[in-house]
């Protein structure tokens, strides 16, 4: 990819990028919408990758050009919220402004990458830890991952309004081979954790959009949870913190829908932190029955499953799988399914069967392994 960012940036600009980087997308194996409740969460970084090459331009200049589409777009950087993806380039180069890792004048970038775009898998994490990295190289200022991370989720956060955690920055900037990253984003504590299960992802090819509709209704919903649960416990400040022995009194506490997300929410919690233990032992069949529990609760409790993502789970299990479960959020994109080695392209054959027949069409599956997290990139 870096090879078509840096011919990108050439065709489009006339001159060769002076710095690039690539970050990678994401998959969470469980623990989903706890991290902006202050729960844990456990991704691992993919093999595919989003490349930023950047040069320098006039003050007050910001250019950007995609594989994707091959538009060159003038941003102007005082803009609040521009529309398009070069918004989240924009918030990037007002983070670094503001910690004094920003280039001097102006900023050129090209793209290219091979992350789904929609599909849960952190497209627009990989673009922003990429573009943070490729920046403060072309700066020549140095950030640590954790910042560049900071950087990147204030970016798409703050600048783009997307309602988000830190679990997508966090694993794109730190991730390591062979590992999932335990993650406690109250504290942004982490654990590299071992993994070398076989997994299966299967992207539906349902694509959403997370900065407007149902994503964002849920996160007031859990912020009004937390606020009625402040009458039984004043302290709380997370809704991942309420105790799980005290499930009960929250049920009554809460009424409906709000019932319903904290459960999910206090529930993915206790899931979460047990499986990073059971990972570490090496029990991936006790794990693969999580991700089983994960998903119905995802489906029931937080209602954001699909019917593509729910046929994919009931294949899976049919089929023998270990485990299997939406993953990025939901609404859409793509499901990830543990399987034992000699069972994959039997349990692979059997959920391409079930998809084409309620849905007509075949989904996308390839096999997926931790990867690497951000890295510098040589540009030509």
């Amino acid at each position: 990819m870096r090879l078509k960012a840096s011919a990108l940036f050439r065709a489009t600009f006339g001159v060769r990028p002076s710095s690039g980087a690539s970050a990678p997308g994401r998959v969470n194996l469980i623990g989903e919408h706890t991290d902006y409740n202050g729960g844990p969460v456990l991704p691992f970084a993919l093999r595919v990758r989003t490349t930023v090459v950047a040069g320098p331009a006039e003050a007050g200049v910001l250019e950007v050009v995609s594989t994707r589409d091959g538009q060159l777009t003038r941003i102007d950087p005082r803009e609040y919220r521009p529309a398009g993806w070069g918004a989240y380039v924009a918030g990037v180069m007002r983070e670094l402004t503001a910690a004094g890792a920003a280039p001097a004048g102006g900023v050129r970038v090209a793209v290219a990458g091979d992350v789904p775009v929609g599909a849960g898998l952190s497209s627009s994490a990989a673009l922003t830890v990429a573009a943070a990295k490729a920046l403060t190289a072309l700066a020549g200022a140095s950030l640590t991952p954790r910042q560049i991370a900071g950087v990147a989720f204030r970016a798409e956060h703050d600048h783009v309004g997307v309602q988000c955690g830190i679990m997508d920055q966090t694993i794109a900037a730190l991730a390591r081979p062979h590992h999932a990253l335990l993650i406690e984003c109250a504290s942004a504590e982490t654990h590299h954790i071992p993994f070398r299960g076989r997994l299966l992802l299967v992207d539906t090819g349902v694509r959403r959009e997370l900065a407007a509709g149902a994503f964002n209704q849920r996160r007031a919903e859990c912020e009004a949870a937390v606020a009625r649960l402040r009458i039984e416990l004043p302290e709380l400040v997370w809704l991942a913190s309420w105790p799980v022995a005290w499930l009960a009194r929250l049920k009554r506490a809460l009424p409906e829908p709000l019932r319903s997300r904290a459960l999910h929410v206090v529930g993915e919690t206790a899931r979460t932190r047990f499986g990073a233990q059971l990972l570490a032992r090496g029990r991936l069949r006790q794990f693969g029955q999580l991700l089983y529990e994960a998903h119905e609760s995802c489906r029931r409790l937080y209602e954001c499953s699909a019917p593509e993502l729910d046929c994919v789970v009931a294949a899976a299990k049919c089929a023998g799988a270990l485990g299997a479960r939406l993953t990025g959020a939901g609404w859409g994109g793509a499901a990830l399914v543990l399987v034992e080695p000699r069972r994959a392209a039997g349990i692979a054959a059997a959920i391409r069967r079930a998809f084409v027949g309620a849905f007509g069409r075949e989904p996308g599956i390839t096999r997926v392994e931790a990867s690497g997290g951000m890295r510098k990139e040589s540009v030509k």
